[in-house]
Protein backbone atom coordinates (compact mmCIF):
# COMPACT_ATOMS: atom_id res chain seq x y z
CA UNK A 1 0.00 0.00 0.00
CA UNK A 2 1.83 3.77 -0.87
CA UNK A 3 1.80 6.09 1.75
CA UNK A 4 0.46 9.09 -0.84
CA UNK A 5 -2.86 7.47 -0.20
CA UNK A 6 -2.92 6.09 3.01
CA UNK A 7 -1.34 10.07 4.44
CA UNK A 8 -4.58 11.52 2.25
CA UNK A 9 -6.91 10.06 4.44
CA UNK A 10 -6.29 12.09 8.01
CA UNK A 11 -10.61 13.10 8.06
CA UNK A 12 -11.62 9.50 7.74
CA UNK A 13 -9.28 8.04 10.00
CA UNK A 14 -6.94 7.98 13.00
CA UNK A 15 -3.55 7.21 11.70
CA UNK A 16 -0.68 6.44 13.41
CA UNK A 17 1.86 7.88 11.11
CA UNK A 18 5.14 6.13 10.05
CA UNK A 19 6.75 3.46 7.03
CA UNK A 20 5.14 0.80 9.30
CA UNK A 21 2.36 1.16 7.19
CA UNK A 22 3.72 0.98 4.03
CA UNK A 23 5.50 -2.44 3.94
CA UNK A 24 5.49 -6.10 3.94
CA UNK A 25 6.54 -7.80 7.65
CA UNK A 26 10.40 -8.34 8.05
CA UNK A 27 11.11 -12.04 8.72
CA UNK A 28 11.76 -12.22 12.64
CA UNK A 29 15.71 -13.74 11.87
CA UNK A 30 16.63 -10.52 10.74
CA UNK A 31 14.72 -8.16 13.08
CA UNK A 32 17.67 -5.45 14.66
CA UNK A 33 16.58 -2.49 16.63
CA UNK A 34 18.67 0.59 18.35
CA UNK A 35 18.04 3.17 19.68
CA UNK A 36 20.31 6.50 20.48
CA UNK A 37 19.83 9.72 22.55
CA UNK A 38 21.83 12.26 23.94
CA UNK A 39 20.15 13.42 27.03
CA UNK A 40 22.66 14.46 29.77
CA UNK A 41 25.83 17.51 29.93
CA UNK A 42 28.20 14.61 28.85
CA UNK A 43 25.90 13.09 25.96
CA UNK A 44 25.58 17.10 25.05
CA UNK A 45 29.52 17.77 24.98
CA UNK A 46 30.09 14.60 22.74
CA UNK A 47 28.16 16.79 19.83
CA UNK A 48 29.16 19.73 18.11
CA UNK A 49 27.98 22.98 19.29
CA UNK A 50 27.65 26.44 17.44
CA UNK A 51 26.67 29.13 19.15
CA UNK A 52 25.23 27.08 22.14
CA UNK A 53 26.19 25.93 25.05
CA UNK A 54 25.87 22.73 27.15
CA UNK A 55 24.73 23.60 31.05
CA UNK A 56 22.77 21.37 33.38
CA UNK A 57 22.01 19.22 30.82
CA UNK A 58 20.75 20.93 28.08
CA UNK A 59 21.55 22.78 25.23
CA UNK A 60 20.84 26.84 24.83
CA UNK A 61 21.56 29.58 22.58
CA UNK A 62 24.73 31.15 24.01
CA UNK A 63 26.68 33.93 21.19
CA UNK A 64 24.52 33.24 18.21
CA UNK A 65 26.13 31.39 15.28
CA UNK A 66 24.44 33.64 13.05
CA UNK A 67 21.67 35.02 12.05
CA UNK A 68 18.95 33.72 9.03
CA UNK A 69 15.33 34.55 7.15
CA UNK A 70 12.43 31.93 7.35
CA UNK A 71 9.16 32.87 5.67
CA UNK A 72 6.36 30.62 7.65
CA UNK A 73 4.72 29.00 4.73
CA UNK A 74 2.10 27.87 7.14
CA UNK A 75 1.71 31.05 9.10
CA UNK A 76 2.06 34.78 7.87
CA UNK A 77 4.29 34.06 4.71
CA UNK A 78 6.74 37.28 5.34
CA UNK A 79 10.15 36.75 6.01
CA UNK A 80 11.88 37.19 9.65
CA UNK A 81 15.07 37.15 11.04
CA UNK A 82 16.09 35.28 13.46
CA UNK A 83 19.25 33.93 15.41
CA UNK A 84 20.63 30.88 15.84
CA UNK A 85 22.83 28.21 16.85
CA UNK A 86 23.25 24.57 16.52
CA UNK A 87 23.75 21.24 17.95
CA UNK A 88 24.97 18.28 16.13
CA UNK A 89 25.21 14.63 17.45
CA UNK A 90 28.00 12.77 16.39
CA UNK A 91 27.51 9.71 14.08
CA UNK A 92 25.41 6.91 15.80
CA UNK A 93 26.43 3.59 13.94
CA UNK A 94 23.02 0.96 13.89
CA UNK A 95 25.31 -2.10 13.87
CA UNK A 96 22.92 -3.51 11.33
CA UNK A 97 21.12 -2.52 7.79
CA UNK A 98 18.63 0.03 9.26
CA UNK A 99 14.98 0.20 6.81
CA UNK A 100 14.20 3.02 8.71
CA UNK A 101 14.60 5.78 11.59
CA UNK A 102 12.46 7.72 14.11
CA UNK A 103 13.88 10.48 15.34
CA UNK A 104 12.19 12.30 18.85
CA UNK A 105 13.46 15.24 20.89
CA UNK A 106 12.42 17.21 23.71
CA UNK A 107 12.52 20.91 23.79
CA UNK A 108 10.86 23.93 26.43
CA UNK A 109 10.44 26.50 23.62
CA UNK A 110 9.40 29.92 24.83
CA UNK A 111 6.89 32.07 23.01
CA UNK A 112 8.69 32.98 19.49
CA UNK A 113 11.07 30.45 19.55
CA UNK A 114 11.66 26.87 17.82
CA UNK A 115 14.10 24.15 16.67
CA UNK A 116 14.53 22.93 13.02
CA UNK A 117 15.30 18.68 13.22
CA UNK A 118 17.43 17.68 10.37
CA UNK A 119 18.87 14.15 9.83
CA UNK A 120 21.38 12.66 7.45
CA UNK A 121 22.58 9.22 6.88
CA UNK A 122 25.72 7.15 5.88
CA UNK A 123 24.90 3.40 3.93
CA UNK A 124 28.60 1.58 3.15
CA UNK A 125 29.19 3.54 0.44
CA UNK A 126 27.47 7.20 0.73
CA UNK A 127 26.41 9.96 2.76
CA UNK A 128 23.30 11.18 2.44
CA UNK A 129 22.33 14.99 2.76
CA UNK A 130 21.00 16.72 5.51
CA UNK A 131 16.67 16.31 5.42
CA UNK A 132 14.79 18.86 7.57
CA UNK A 133 12.78 16.24 9.91
CA UNK A 134 10.38 19.27 11.21
CA UNK A 135 10.30 22.98 12.33
CA UNK A 136 8.48 22.71 15.35
CA UNK A 137 7.52 24.98 18.00
CA UNK A 138 5.13 24.99 20.82
CA UNK A 139 3.40 27.33 20.42
CA UNK A 140 2.91 29.54 16.94
CA UNK A 141 4.54 32.75 17.77
CA UNK A 142 7.50 31.43 16.33
CA UNK A 143 7.02 29.54 13.81
CA UNK A 144 4.00 26.92 12.32
CA UNK A 145 4.76 23.51 13.63
CA UNK A 146 4.84 21.24 10.36
CA UNK A 147 7.02 18.32 9.73
CA UNK A 148 9.94 18.10 6.38
CA UNK A 149 8.70 17.57 2.58
CA UNK A 150 9.83 13.73 1.40
CA UNK A 151 13.27 15.21 -0.19
CA UNK A 152 13.80 11.59 -1.63
CA UNK A 153 17.33 12.81 -3.04
CA UNK A 154 19.94 10.11 -1.89
CA UNK A 155 19.59 7.56 0.67
CA UNK A 156 16.67 8.26 2.03
CA UNK A 157 13.85 9.90 1.98
CA UNK A 158 11.00 11.38 5.09
CA UNK A 159 7.40 9.80 5.50
CA UNK A 160 5.72 12.98 8.02
CA UNK A 161 8.17 11.25 11.14
CA UNK A 162 10.06 8.50 9.42
CA UNK A 163 13.34 7.82 7.47
CA UNK A 164 12.79 5.61 5.41
CA UNK A 165 16.06 3.86 3.30
CA UNK A 166 15.85 4.17 -0.22
CA UNK A 167 15.66 1.19 -3.08
CA UNK A 168 18.29 -0.71 -2.19
CA UNK A 169 20.18 1.66 0.36
CA UNK A 170 20.76 0.63 3.74
CA UNK A 171 21.33 3.08 5.99
CA UNK A 172 24.43 2.07 8.67
CA UNK A 173 24.44 4.82 10.48
CA UNK A 174 22.86 8.45 10.98
CA UNK A 175 23.66 11.63 12.04
CA UNK A 176 21.20 14.68 13.65
CA UNK A 177 21.27 18.22 13.77
CA UNK A 178 19.31 20.42 15.93
CA UNK A 179 19.05 24.39 15.01
CA UNK A 180 17.72 26.56 17.87
CA UNK A 181 16.09 29.54 17.04
CA UNK A 182 14.80 32.76 18.76
CA UNK A 183 13.67 36.63 17.36
CA UNK A 184 16.47 38.47 16.68
CA UNK A 185 14.88 41.34 18.96
CA UNK A 186 14.78 38.84 21.75
CA UNK A 187 16.93 37.14 24.67
CA UNK A 188 14.74 34.26 24.70
CA UNK A 189 16.17 30.51 23.81
CA UNK A 190 14.69 27.21 23.34
CA UNK A 191 16.15 24.30 25.91
CA UNK A 192 16.94 21.35 23.73
CA UNK A 193 16.26 18.68 26.86
CA UNK A 194 17.35 15.45 24.87
CA UNK A 195 17.31 14.46 21.23
CA UNK A 196 17.75 10.75 19.27
CA UNK A 197 16.25 8.39 17.10
CA UNK A 198 15.22 4.50 16.88
CA UNK A 199 16.64 2.45 13.80
CA UNK A 200 15.22 -0.81 12.55
CA UNK A 201 15.64 -3.21 9.87
CA UNK A 202 12.11 -3.29 9.40
CA UNK A 203 9.18 -1.23 9.24
CA UNK A 204 6.87 -3.80 10.20
CA UNK A 205 7.82 -7.35 11.26
CA UNK A 206 5.54 -10.57 12.44
CA UNK A 207 6.58 -13.05 15.34
CA UNK A 208 4.94 -15.69 17.22
CA UNK A 209 2.91 -14.87 20.37
CA UNK A 210 5.06 -14.06 23.36
CA UNK A 211 4.20 -15.94 26.02
CA UNK A 212 3.82 -13.64 29.09
CA UNK A 213 5.78 -12.91 32.34
CA UNK A 214 3.00 -11.76 34.29
CA UNK A 215 2.00 -13.68 37.63
CA UNK A 216 -0.84 -11.59 38.43
CA UNK A 217 -3.13 -9.07 36.87
CA UNK A 218 -1.40 -5.71 36.53
CA UNK A 219 -3.57 -2.47 35.88
CA UNK A 220 -2.24 1.22 35.78
CA UNK A 221 -5.06 3.75 37.15
CA UNK A 222 -4.55 5.86 33.78
CA UNK A 223 -7.76 8.48 32.83
CA UNK A 224 -10.55 6.95 30.19
CA UNK A 225 -10.62 9.98 27.64
CA UNK A 226 -12.69 9.05 24.37
CA UNK A 227 -11.77 10.90 21.00
CA UNK A 228 -15.10 10.36 19.87
CA UNK A 229 -16.63 12.58 22.54
CA UNK A 230 -14.81 15.00 20.36
CA UNK A 231 -16.17 15.03 17.08
CA UNK A 232 -16.79 18.25 15.13
CA UNK A 233 -14.62 20.26 17.60
CA UNK A 234 -11.50 22.67 15.87
CA UNK A 235 -11.77 21.25 12.17
CA UNK A 236 -8.40 23.88 11.99
CA UNK A 237 -6.53 21.38 13.99
CA UNK A 238 -8.10 17.87 13.20
CA UNK A 239 -11.95 18.12 14.23
CA UNK A 240 -11.55 15.48 16.93
CA UNK A 241 -13.75 12.30 16.66
CA UNK A 242 -11.55 9.07 14.52
CA UNK A 243 -8.80 12.20 14.03
CA UNK A 244 -7.73 12.55 17.65
CA UNK A 245 -6.56 8.90 18.89
CA UNK A 246 -2.95 10.42 19.13
CA UNK A 247 -3.71 13.28 21.10
CA UNK A 248 -6.04 11.91 23.28
CA UNK A 249 -4.17 8.62 24.40
CA UNK A 250 -1.08 10.99 25.08
CA UNK A 251 -3.36 13.27 27.28
CA UNK A 252 -4.37 10.25 28.79
CA UNK A 253 -0.82 9.58 29.91
CA UNK A 254 0.27 12.97 31.02
CA UNK A 255 -3.01 13.04 33.03
CA UNK A 256 -1.80 9.90 34.24
CA UNK A 257 1.68 11.36 36.00
CA UNK A 258 -0.51 14.24 36.85
CA UNK A 259 1.39 16.51 34.50
CA UNK A 260 0.03 18.31 31.34
CA UNK A 261 -1.49 21.87 30.63
CA UNK A 262 -3.75 23.51 33.37
CA UNK A 263 -7.34 24.26 32.89
CA UNK A 264 -5.97 28.08 32.72
CA UNK A 265 -4.55 27.51 29.61
CA UNK A 266 -7.55 25.92 27.71
CA UNK A 267 -10.45 28.53 28.68
CA UNK A 268 -10.74 28.94 24.79
CA UNK A 269 -12.48 25.85 24.43
CA UNK A 270 -15.48 24.98 25.49
CA UNK A 271 -16.39 21.36 25.45
CA UNK A 272 -15.60 18.18 28.00
CA UNK A 273 -11.89 17.41 28.61
CA UNK A 274 -10.90 19.92 26.90
CA UNK A 275 -7.10 19.06 27.61
CA UNK A 276 -7.13 16.58 24.46
CA UNK A 277 -8.72 19.66 22.24
CA UNK A 278 -5.04 21.28 23.82
CA UNK A 279 -3.21 18.17 23.43
CA UNK A 280 -4.77 17.96 19.72
CA UNK A 281 -3.84 21.66 18.79
CA UNK A 282 -0.24 21.86 19.84
CA UNK A 283 0.04 18.60 18.22
CA UNK A 284 -0.72 19.30 14.97
CA UNK A 285 1.08 18.76 12.24
CA UNK A 286 0.37 21.56 9.20
CA UNK A 287 1.76 20.02 6.65
CA UNK A 288 0.63 16.68 7.39
CA UNK A 289 -2.84 18.28 8.34
CA UNK A 290 -3.08 15.64 11.27
CA UNK A 291 -2.12 15.03 14.68
CA UNK A 292 -0.65 11.67 14.15
CA UNK A 293 2.72 12.56 13.79
CA UNK A 294 4.47 10.30 16.48
CA UNK A 295 8.02 12.52 17.61
CA UNK A 296 5.33 15.88 17.84
CA UNK A 297 3.11 13.88 20.85
CA UNK A 298 6.17 12.94 22.61
CA UNK A 299 7.45 16.46 21.95
CA UNK A 300 4.20 17.83 23.19
CA UNK A 301 4.35 15.74 26.83
CA UNK A 302 8.06 16.66 27.33
CA UNK A 303 7.03 20.33 27.19
CA UNK A 304 5.72 19.38 30.40
CA UNK A 305 8.53 17.64 32.04
CA UNK A 306 8.10 14.04 31.07
CA UNK A 307 11.09 11.97 29.81
CA UNK A 308 9.53 11.28 26.39
CA UNK A 309 10.28 9.42 23.02
CA UNK A 310 9.27 7.42 20.53
CA UNK A 311 10.91 3.38 20.46
CA UNK A 312 9.90 0.16 18.92
CA UNK A 313 9.30 -2.51 21.27
CA UNK A 314 9.82 -6.39 20.26
CA UNK A 315 7.11 -7.76 21.60
CA UNK A 316 3.86 -7.43 24.80
CA UNK A 317 7.06 -8.95 27.33
CA UNK A 318 8.45 -5.55 26.95
CA UNK A 319 5.20 -3.97 27.64
CA UNK A 320 5.21 -6.05 30.14
CA UNK A 321 8.09 -4.21 31.89
CA UNK A 322 7.10 -1.36 31.35
CA UNK A 323 3.77 -1.83 33.10
CA UNK A 324 6.15 -3.38 36.40
CA UNK A 325 7.52 -0.08 36.35
CA UNK A 326 4.48 1.76 36.52
CA UNK A 327 4.89 3.20 32.94
CA UNK A 328 1.96 2.85 30.36
CA UNK A 329 2.62 2.78 26.52
CA UNK A 330 1.19 4.54 23.71
CA UNK A 331 1.26 1.91 21.26
CA UNK A 332 0.56 2.30 17.85
CA UNK A 333 -1.69 -1.12 15.93
CA UNK A 334 -3.18 -1.62 12.44
CA UNK A 335 -5.79 -4.04 11.88
CA UNK A 336 -8.36 -6.07 9.56
CA UNK A 337 -11.89 -6.14 9.86
CA UNK A 338 -12.33 -9.23 12.54
CA UNK A 339 -8.51 -8.88 14.01
CA UNK A 340 -9.23 -7.59 16.89
CA UNK A 341 -12.20 -8.94 18.75
CA UNK A 342 -13.83 -6.35 21.26
CA UNK A 343 -12.52 -3.52 19.47
CA UNK A 344 -14.14 -0.15 19.33
CA UNK A 345 -14.29 0.34 15.70
CA UNK A 346 -14.12 -2.54 12.64
CA UNK A 347 -10.86 -2.01 11.55
CA UNK A 348 -8.51 0.82 11.13
CA UNK A 349 -5.03 1.40 9.12
CA UNK A 350 -3.44 3.13 12.07
CA UNK A 351 -4.27 3.72 15.42
CA UNK A 352 -3.03 4.78 18.73
CA UNK A 353 -4.03 3.78 22.70
CA UNK A 354 -2.48 2.98 25.76
CA UNK A 355 -1.36 -0.17 26.83
CA UNK A 356 -2.03 0.33 30.75
CA UNK A 357 -2.01 -3.14 32.28
CA UNK A 358 -2.00 -6.71 31.74
CA UNK A 359 -4.27 -9.53 32.89
CA UNK A 360 -2.27 -12.66 35.02
CA UNK A 361 -2.86 -15.03 31.72
CA UNK A 362 -1.67 -12.17 29.36
CA UNK A 363 -4.04 -10.35 27.32
CA UNK A 364 -3.48 -6.92 26.96
CA UNK A 365 -5.60 -4.36 29.21
CA UNK A 366 -5.66 -1.43 27.48
CA UNK A 367 -7.57 2.35 26.99
CA UNK A 368 -8.81 2.39 23.72
CA UNK A 369 -9.75 5.92 23.27
CA UNK A 370 -11.99 4.72 19.93
CA UNK A 371 -14.68 3.90 21.93
CA UNK A 372 -17.82 6.36 21.99
CA UNK A 373 -17.76 6.92 25.91
CA UNK A 374 -15.25 7.70 28.73
CA UNK A 375 -16.81 5.04 30.28
CA UNK A 376 -16.20 2.15 27.49
CA UNK A 377 -12.64 3.25 26.96
CA UNK A 378 -11.15 0.21 29.09
CA UNK A 379 -11.02 -2.89 26.76
CA UNK A 380 -9.14 -6.29 27.46
CA UNK A 381 -7.75 -7.97 23.66
CA UNK A 382 -6.59 -11.18 22.95
CA UNK A 383 -2.76 -11.03 23.41
CA UNK A 384 -2.29 -12.90 19.51
CA UNK A 385 -4.58 -10.85 17.91
CA UNK A 386 -2.94 -7.50 19.65
CA UNK A 387 0.54 -8.58 19.15
CA UNK A 388 -0.25 -8.72 15.98
CA UNK A 389 -2.21 -5.82 15.28
CA UNK A 390 1.11 -4.07 17.04
CA UNK A 391 3.93 -5.32 15.23
CA UNK A 392 1.99 -5.67 11.79
CA UNK A 393 1.12 -2.76 12.38
CA UNK A 394 3.63 -0.32 13.44
CA UNK A 395 6.59 -2.77 13.73
CA UNK A 396 6.28 -2.42 17.57
CA UNK A 397 6.53 1.64 17.10
CA UNK A 398 5.90 2.87 20.97
CA UNK A 399 5.52 6.43 22.43
CA UNK A 400 7.24 6.37 26.09
CA UNK A 401 6.39 9.16 28.53
CA UNK A 402 7.60 9.18 32.02
CA UNK A 403 8.55 11.35 34.76
CA UNK A 404 12.60 10.83 35.08
CA UNK A 405 12.16 9.64 38.85
CA UNK A 406 10.09 6.51 37.09
CA UNK A 407 13.81 4.07 35.78
CA UNK A 408 13.18 2.64 32.54
CA UNK A 409 12.90 -1.11 32.15
CA UNK A 410 16.21 -2.14 30.89
CA UNK A 411 17.09 -3.67 27.83
CA UNK A 412 13.59 -2.86 26.41
CA UNK A 413 15.09 -0.76 23.07
CA UNK A 414 18.13 -2.93 21.57
CA UNK A 415 17.58 -6.27 21.18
Amino acid sequence: MASPPIRSVVAATCLALGAALFAAPAQAASDSVKLQRWSSTNDFKAGTAKGVSVTSGSVKISKPAGTTSYADPYGSKRKRKFHYGTWTSPWSSTGFDARTVIPSWNVNAPSGTWIRVEMRGKSKSTTGSWDTIANWGYGSSGVTRASGPSQTDDISKLATDTVIANGSHRIRSWQIRVTLLRPTNSKATPRLDSVGAVAASFSTRSASVSKTTMTKTTELAVPRYSQMIHKGEFKQWGGGGVAWCSPTSTSMVLRYFKAGPKAADYTWSKYADSQVDHAARYTYDYRYKGNGNWPFNTAYAGRYGLDAFVTRLDNLRDAEAFIKKGIPVVASIAFGKGKLSGAPISSSAGHLLVINGFAEDGRVIVNDPAASTNSSVRRVYNRAQFEQAWLGGSGGVSNVMRPSTKPLPPDTARW
